[in-house]
């Protein structure tokens, strides 16, 4: 059997970040519960309907920050924020610490990949045919300036006995390739004759990684230990009074040597008769 490997993980650290952000010692336990208790609670009040794709959760010492990404903001505001004054208060009081809020707008829904299994599993729900569902959702992401997506739907397909698999793709999705930006989504459609499975892979284009600056004069941060610099090349030793007399006769001699070497070779060669 193939080993699949998540999109998501295997980028970690690499282009993308966790969505969870702390540190604990023995109450790691504890604190990983309390996270998913806070994802659930969330996706139950407004996932449907607000259009909620994830949720980030960022713990300080006595403050805890939830950042909500979500494509329809108004619904999770509620009137004069009074939605999230509610969820804050619950959080508070389930957690026993404080809890801070953000809110952040998905501008295009149909690039996440778990908003667009979401609604082709909805619409599976209402027994919409599930060829025209994956095709038309596969046609916006891509009108919307999507480099590649696939769409694989598993299970009863139009309450047949008997399970099956269906994909369709466009563009390209390359999974072995850190730097692409590739968002991986997985929804479950609950229809009478069982579960349908809808996993969404969408290729947005390459992640690159921040040009090398060249180090300034001095810096040595991120290194262990600064360059030894090399060792300057020994002096000349100074030459004595008595070489130094020497070297201009050896000179002058140099020149007369040169101006008889072409007084030689003038003189034309003998010839014997």
């Amino acid at each position: 059997m193939g080993h699949k490997v998540h999109p998501t993980g295997f980028r970690l650290g690499v282009i993308y970040d966790w969505q969870s952000k702390w540190y604990a010692g023995k109450n790691y336990t504890t604190q990983l519960h309390e996270d998913i208790m806070i994802r659930r609670r969330i996706m139950e009040r407004d996932g449907s309907d607000a259009g909620v794709s994830r949720v980030e959760i960022d713990r300080n010492a006595n403050q805890m920050t939830v950042t909500i990404h979500t494509a329809k903001p108004g619904i999770v505001i509620g009137r004069q924020g009074q939605k999230v004054d509610e969820l804050r208060n619950d959080l508070e009081k389930s957690t026993g610490k404080r809890v801070r809020v953000n809110i952040n707008e998905i501008r295009q829904p149909e690039l996440d990949s778990y908003l667009v299994a979401r609604s082709i599993a909805e619409q599976l729900q209402r027994r919409v045919a599930f060829r025209r569902a994956i095709k038309q959702s596969v046609a916006r992401t891509m009108a919307r300036g999507a480099k590649g997506i696939k769409v694989t739907v598993a299970g009863r397909l139009g309450g047949s006995e008997m399970s099956r698999r269906e994909s369709e793709k466009q563009g390209r999705i390359p999974l072995h390739t850190l730097r692409a930006d590739i968002d991986f989504g997985i929804a479950e459609a609950h229809t009478t004759f069982g579960r349908i499975g809808v996993k969404v892979w969408i290729y947005k284009g390459d992640i690159m990684p921040e040009p090398k600056r060249p180090r300034a004069e001095g810096d040595y941060s991120g290194l262990e230990r600064p360059p030894q610099e090399e060792p300057a090349a020994p002096a000349e030793v100074a030459a004595t009074p008595a070489e130094a007399a020497a070297a201009p006769a050896e000179a002058a001699a140099a020149p007369a040597e040169t101006a008889a070497a072409p007084a030689e070779t003038a003189a034309p060669a003998a010839t014997s008769e």
